[in-house]
Order: structure tokens, then sequence, then C-alpha cells
């Protein structure tokens, strides 16, 4: 069949689905999970593909999905979308525990099931050479980070981060390339975000340990380790100044134990932070500083410190020959002057650590309105922010698996899965 006519089938049974695609993200709203525990999303998900009679790898990275359509290995393209919510317990549409899909990981999930409905009914693989992979990926959100060590010591998981779970245990070997969309506020001007970067971040766990004693009648017995964690982050506040602003640095710490009762000299006094830049040279530049100011913090206060760095995810790189392909095939989707050309953006994806393994498109759809993580998110457009994005992906993957010179172009790798490994493994102390 003509490649226009098949893209033109394929987008005209997205139409026909609309509904039952939409329905989809909705639901998944209502049932949002955080990472490595989105059993009933895994569950939803599995029940859409099993009605297309796709045949389904399950519990892939405990709650991941893998399904395929195809008849040979290369080309190979994966299509993701993320499981996991996040935690914001003032979003007004947060479950009893406050999680709540104010990260828009369902609206891509009703996108991977978008694409995988209208390319097999529209029974596109038999027009074109190559397969196409559907993963739903675990825990991309970098949260919970005592519930994952205990997974990570129960040899369940040997990466806190899904897609990082996913490269480790070979699942993107023979795949060359992988799309995915994320939704965001793109403004009033604006629609789409097309090769955006984005930083890298180390994930930092800090224990300040002090000395017990009366908080009234003998505090000169103790030592404040609430103090030593105050004293670091003023410490880190002080380093700011030395952050280039083109490696946009950011660091947020917050303290997740202030103590045990108020009239006991706090000993016990744990924080969490990200360091987070736009190159893997200033991450670990920023990382050491910020090192100094906690160091500094517990000396100052007579303190004791334990500082552990978890991997974090690597920056979200851009890929041109694909950026260049997704916009030739926004036409009559989406209009060119509302599409904003490699953005960077300081929040961090697990999908910067495929992007050092194969090229990915990682584009930035509007039709919500709320920054990620406020209690403001919400979808407003399900067609600007679920079914547009379906159709130019539908159009791009039919150009990749149609046309070998498009291919070459769009699947050059930078790194091996084990030079992957050794650079993530850079940014770790444990």
């Amino acid at each position: 069949m003509e490649i226009r006519k098949l893209k033109d089938k394929a987008c005209s049974i997205v139409d026909e689905n609309k509904g039952e695609i939409i329905k989809l993200t909705k639901d998944l709203f209502e049932h949002p999970e955080t990472g490595y525990k989105e059993y009933k999303t895994s569950k939803l998900i599995k029940e859409k593909f099993r009605k297309l009679n796709f045949d389904i790898e399950e519990e892939i990275a405990i709650t991941g999905i893998k399904t395929s359509l195809g008849n040979v290995k290369k080309p190979h393209i994966a299509v993701l979308g993320e499981l996991d919510a996040i935690i914001d317990k003032d979003h007004p549409k947060g479950n009893e525990y406050g999680v709540v899909h104010s990260c828009g990981h369902n609206n891509q999930i009703g996108i991977m099931f978008g694409v995988a409905i209208a390319l097999k009914k529209a029974r596109v693989m038999e027009s074109l050479n190559g397969t196409v992979d559907f993963i739903a990926t675990p825990a991309e959100e970098y949260i919970e980070l005592e519930f994952r060590e205990k997974l990570k010591k129960e040899k369940k998981i040997k990466y806190f981060g899904g897609k990082q779970e996913l490269i480790s245990r070979g699942y993107f070997d023979d795949v060359d390339l992988a799309l995915m969309v994320h939704s965001f506020d793109t403004g009033e001007m604006k629609d789409v975000i097309v090769g955006p970067s984005g930083n890298g971040f180390i994930a930092k766990k800090v224990k300040f340990f002090g000395k017990k004693a009366h908080a009234g009648s003998s505090p000169e017995e103790g030592i404040n380790a609430l103090n030593a964690a105050v004293l670091a982050i003023n410490n880190i506040n002080a380093q700011r100044d030395t952050f280039l602003d083109s490696d946009n640095v950011r660091v947020h710490p917050i303290i997740t134990k202030g103590g045990d009762v108020v009239n006991t000299v706090p000993s016990d006094v744990r924080m969490e932070t990200y360091v987070r830049a736009r190159t893997l040279d200033s991450i670990i530049d920023t990382n050491k500083k910020v090192d100094r100011a906690l160091k500094a913090a517990a000396i100052a206060m007579g303190a004791e410190v334990e500082i552990k760095d978890y991997p974090g995810y690597l920056p979200l790189l851009s890929y041109d020959s694909l950026v260049d392909l997704f916009i030739k095939n926004s036409d009559q989707i989406i209009d060119e002057n509302r599409i904003i050309r490699n953005k960077h953006l300081s929040g961090s994806f697990d999908m910067g650590d495929l992007s050092h393994i194969m090229p990915v498109l990682h584009p930035f759809f509007g039709g919500v309105k709320g920054g990620l993580h406020t209690s403001e998110f919400k979808t407003v457009d399900y067609e600007l922010a679920v079914i547009k994005p379906i159709k130019v992906l539908i159009k791009t993957i039919i150009d990749i698996l149609s046309d070998d010179e498009i291919f070459k172009k769009t699947s050059n790798s930078p790194y091996s899965r084990v030079e992957y490994i050794k650079t993530s493994n850079k940014m770790s102390s444990v």
C-alpha cells in the first residue's frame, strides 16, 4: 500500500477509537500508583492489549509490560509509556495517600495504546518490515528511595528507575530507537516542544548523627543534628553563585526527619536531595560542592554525617534527525508556528538514560494546564494531549519502517550498554 494511504488509514483508526483511547487515559487517572507498585495500572493495560489479541510479557521489572508487532527484528522501534504517578497531597484529585497523575503519565499510556491499536487494526506491519515494541515502563518518578532500597536488597531490582532497570535486564538490547510523548503546559501560544534536552541528576540520602539531651534542662550536653542539617542547607545556598547558568544546576534538599520529640535535642536527622545539571561533568562537579557543604556542617556542630549517592538519570539528549522527521510528520496535525524546537528543560527523565544508548524522541505536548507535579496540573484538551501525538508518532514510525535511508539517519547509537552502565555508575556511592 502507498505510504501516504497507510498513514491515512492508521490515523483514521485513531479517530474511530478516540473514545476508547481517551476513556483509558481517564480510567488510569483514577488509579494512580507509585513506582514498582503499579499493579492496578498494569492489570488495566494488560486487559486492553489482550482484547486486541496481543501476546504479552508481563512482570518485567516487577510491574512492566511488553508486547510487539512485526515480522523481522530490524528496524526495531520501542514505543513507551510510563506506569507510575507522583505524590502530591495538595492535589484535589489525589487518592487517600496523596498519589496522583500530576505528571501526565496516564496520557503517555493512552498514547502508547493508541499507537498500538491503530498499527494493529490498520495492519500496518503487513506492508512494512520491522518490529514495534510497546513497553509500559515502571518507576519513572525517582521517589520513595527507602522502598526501592528494600527492593534492591531483596534482589528484586538493581536500579531505582524503571528504564534503568529494563536496560540492565536487556530489554533494549535489540531496540534501535525509542519514542514516547510527555505532557507539558506549553503555554497559550505553543502546542509542542520537540527535541528537548533535560538535566540529569544524582540522588542523595543524608543522615546527620548527633547526641540526645533534654532540650530544656541540658541542651549543652547534646549535639543538635537538626542544626547541622540547617547549616548544610545554608552552606549549599552559599554555593549557588558558583553554579554556572549554562549548566542549569538545581539542588533542592528536603528534611525528611527533623527529630523525634520537641523536648529532646535531635540526634537523628535525615535529608534527601537531587543534584541536577545539564551535563555529567557539571553534575559530578556540583555534587562535590554539595558533599563539602554537608561535611562542613557536621564538623561545625560536632556531629557525624553519612552521605549516600544513588545513580539518578543521565541528561536527556536530543537527536536532530528524529526531530526533523517528527516535525515533518506534524504537518496538517500541528501548526509549525506552534512548535518549539530544542528547548532545554531543567527537569530530569529516565528517557535520558535511553538517550545515551540509542536515539530517542521525547516531545512534550500541551493540552494540559498547571506545572508538572503541582496541585494545579490537569488535562484540559485530550485531542492535543493524546490524540494528535498518536497520529504524529504513527506517521513517524511508518516512515522509519518504510525507508532504509530514513532508518539509517535516525539509528546511530552514542554508547553501548556496557559504556552506559559504566557512565551511570560514576554517579553512585552505593
